[in-house]
């Protein structure tokens, strides 16, 4: 059955071009920065990899919002379908972008009074994110209508755990996220950050680790211990900023553990949120019964 509303979402997702392409699924891209080139977030998982390449090499990204008229333009394309919109982005309190498209939204009621477009404050970001739209792009296939996909996603968007370290506090330290004192403290007694989402949506760290074998093994132990009762036909997903080798390592370490889980995905990290991240960074995601706090 054919349905009377459309889900989109944006590159920020973190899923490959091939899926959101087999799956019908619109997104708007963000852009970034490279020395004076702007660029286009395509999703694509070799632009990743070239990305993360120059970013080792030296080369700064740098990100900025989505403006309301960019977003007009991509909603405006999807209402010629004469169908609604469920749009989903990444968590509020992480997105400059997301007034911009509720500013977008305001002006486009007034063009197409008929039509909804529906901006979910998700509470996800990067794989969380893109967990949620594969959930919710099943429920979208088996049938579900608009209010109650709707009403699933406010039931089930906390239940996305995120987990997440950094290798190399320089790149928090230039996007405003560590002082200059912390990185080079933090840098000098190999300190590593294990980041975590909150019901809120926010990023904060959830402890520190010294050493990146401590992080990625602190990670692990979080995951176990959330994965107690959930983990036969589980979906885990993992995204890798040019270390592809630990993400295998974790992937391996869980299913060990839990030969039970379903499916464990391993992707490259999308660049827009790696651009402030870096090379190096793992991020889990996962579905569990509540996040914890």
């Amino acid at each position: 059955m054919e349905q009377n509303y459309i889900i989109a979402t944006a590159s920020t997702c973190d899923l490959t071009r091939d899926y959101l392409e087999e799956n019908n699924i619109p997104f708007i891209p963000y852009s970034y920065i490279v020395g004076d080139d702007v660029y286009y977030d395509d999703c694509l998982e070799e632009t990743r990899d070239k990305v993360y390449k120059r970013m080792r090499g030296g080369e700064i990204l740098s990100t900025s919002a989505i403006n309301a008229f960019t977003y007009r333009e991509f909603f405006e394309e999807l209402l010629k379908q004469n169908k609604d919109i469920v749009f989903m982005d990444m968590s509020r309190p992480l997105s400059a972008s997301y007034r911009f498209c509720d500013e977008a939204i305001e002006e486009l009621k007034k063009d197409y009074p008929d039509r909804r477009i529906v901006n979910v404050n998700t509470c996800c970001v990067s794989g969380g994110l893109g967990l949620l739209v594969m959930m919710v792009n099943e429920q979208y296939k088996a049938g579900k209508p608009m209010d109650e996909l709707l009403t699933w996603i406010e039931d089930n968007k906390l239940k996305i755990a995120h987990r997440f370290t950094v290798d190399d506090l320089s790149w928090l330290k230039r996007g405003g996220r560590v002082s200059n004192a912390a990185a080079l403290v933090g840098t000098l007694l190999s300190i590593k950050p294990v980041l975590y989402v909150p019901n809120d949506g926010s990023l904060v760290v959830s402890t520190k680790a010294r050493g990146r074998k401590r992080a990625l093994a602190t990670i692990i132990d979080s995951i176990k211990k959330d994965l107690v009762n959930y983990a036969d036909g589980a979906r885990i997903l993992i995204n890798h900023a040019d270390c592809y080798d630990e993400a295998k390592y974790i992937a391996d370490e869980l299913k060990a553990e839990y030969p039970g889980i379903k499916e464990i995905m391993i992707k490259g990290l999308g660049v827009v949120i790696g651009a402030h991240c870096g090379p190096g960074l793992i991020a889990v995601f996962y579905i569990t019964d509540k996040r914890s706090e």
